[in-house]
């Protein structure tokens, strides 16, 4: 309860340290935006994916899908929460409420950049169904063995940014940034309002004062021409290329682009084809009214990056101090395949995920798109199953994972036999009963038809009992939410 009545306070005095009034009031002025409880109107954009539904292993026992490594969704549902209000069901991505956390899981090895694992046990929300849990954590690189730094911030100062919980707030992670900087590291900065510019020229991270200066003097105005400021970021990024280095673009914005291309299709063809040049990039949300959550989410995710809300000061640590690992990309387009023993099991579901879809064939051609796992970074995703036996200890599905390593063009199959014990199904471990805690909650914030008979009191017993492992407190902040959430 401290340490939520202390994130509550840290953002009641950013906002009121730079004189912003928090509360707004939304509606759904079209079929993207959800409704919200009063009737003046939002500009807030989310995409209204279709929950997956139970296929039959008989019909279809292959399941193929891209690793999805966001956590925007999970951060967003926190800052509505935080003023009282309910996220839209379309805001909600339960993969990203998933994989805001990390999990317990082992290293890689035998020179591989990504392990795998899995789990069964009964499903808490449906006793006759099942949860069948694969995982997987990208290579964890000491700090003195990662590769330098060629950074670009690409940050919107447009007049809709002029907001302590826009850019004050980004101005803020980003000098948190500079800070964990090496002195090998460097670092360009791009603005856009109307039009494009070149603020910093790539400086080294040996010279942290002036990039923290040029920082300070960002001041929000005018239009948005965010196609521009992309293109410019992108190709300061190239004239600053390290080879076999981490090259990255980082757009801080509300995604309230409207001058120039600014549909969201647009857009995904600027970025795709940038992509190519072996610069990744992430997309970092703020504020509240007018954010744009389905284009940048889609862009990060055509960009071979990550998408992340940035709702209070403590999502600054998460995202550029406590979890900076994930700007280090080891493993690029990564899917995953799930073959179904069709005398195991009836039928399953994949829990979110529903934008990450991929065709069979997709898995192993190497020419398609996927996500991104960075250093240190944890993937999970729950499927719900129904068996036909859980008496015998045969195999229940073939768990296939393809990646590249960064600087490689062929990917690379690793399998992994998902396979327990009647004794095993009955003992979840502390990554399930987790996995399945902020699933659960997941599915309530969505209001999905397929929530069962979850509960406030079955997500906080779940939850409790998996805290053992917890870096930096983030579960037992999520416990505290929970609590102090009104049904």
């Amino acid at each position: 309860m401290k340490s939520h009545l202390l994130s509550r306070i840290s953002v009641l005095l950013l906002f009121i340290f730079f004189g912003c009034e928090m509360h707004k009031d939304y509606s759904d002025p079209e079929s993207s935006v959800e409704p919200f409880p009063d009737d003046n109107v939002s500009n807030e954009k989310y995409k209204d994916y279709e929950e997956n539904p139970f296929i039959k292993v008989s019909d279809q026992a292959i399941s193929t899908f891209s690793v999805d490594a966001d956590g925007g969704s999970y951060a967003n549902m926190r800052r509505f929460l935080y003023l009282g209000q309910t996220p839209p069901s379309a805001s909600v991505r339960v993969e990203e409420y998933i994989n805001y956390f990390t999990f317990d899981y082992k290293e890689p090895t035998d020179g591989e950049n990504v392990s795998l694992e899995s789990e069964v046990s009964t499903c808490p929300w449906n006793e006759d169904h099942y949860l069948m849990r694969v995982g997987m954590k990208g290579i964890t690189i000491p700090e003195n063995d990662l590769p330098n730094s060629n950074y670009v911030f690409l940050i919107d100062v447009s007049g809709s940014m002029d907001s302590p919980d826009k850019l004050e707030i980004l101005k803020s992670g980003f000098k948190t940034m500079v800070d964990n900087l090496r002195d090998q590291d460097k670092i360009a900065i791009v603005t856009y309002a109307g039009e494009a510019g070149v603020l910093l020229k790539s400086t080294h991270g040996d010279q942290k004062g002036k990039i923290k200066d040029a920082i300070d003097k960002l001041g929000a105005g005018g239009s948005t021409a965010g196609a521009a400021g992309i293109t410019t970021a992108y190709e300061i990024a190239k004239e600053n290329f390290i080879p076999d280095g981490n090259n990255r673009v980082i757009l801080g914005s509300d995604g309230d682009f409207n001058v120039g291309p600014s549909s969201t299709e647009e857009l995904i063809t600027l970025i795709e084809e940038m992509r190519e040049s072996g610069i990744y990039l992430t997309v970092l949300g703020v504020g509240d009214g007018n954010l744009n959550d389905h284009m940048m989410e889609q862009i990060a995710n055509k960009g071979n990056g990550n998408y992340e809300y940035i709702d209070n000061a403590a999502q600054i640590q998460k995202v550029f101090n406590h979890e900076i690992g994930k700007f280090y990309t080891v493993a690029k387009d990564s899917k995953i395949q799930i073959t179904f023993n069709p005398n195991m099991v009836e039928s399953y579901r994949l829990i979110g995920y529903e934008n990450r879809s991929l065709n069979e064939d997709d898995f192993a051609d190497d020419a398609k798109d996927a996500g991104e796992i960075g250093s240190s970074q944890t993937i999970t995703a729950l499927y719900e199953v129904i068996l036909l036996d859980v008496l015998n200890s045969e195999q229940y599905a073939q768990f296939d994972f393809r990646y590249k390593k960064p600087n490689e063009s062929q990917s690379r199959l690793l399998s992994h036999e998902i396979k327990m014990t009647p004794q095993e199904i009955n003992y979840a471990t502390e990554n399930m009963k987790f996995a399945a805690a902020i699933t659960g909650f997941g599915l309530l914030m969505k209001e999905s038809e397929y929530k069962g008979n979850v509960s406030k009191q079955m997500i906080l017993d779940l939850g409790n009992e998996s805290t053992s492992f917890d870096p930096f407190g983030y579960r037992k902040e999520f416990l505290e939410l929970v609590s102090n959430w009104s049904e």
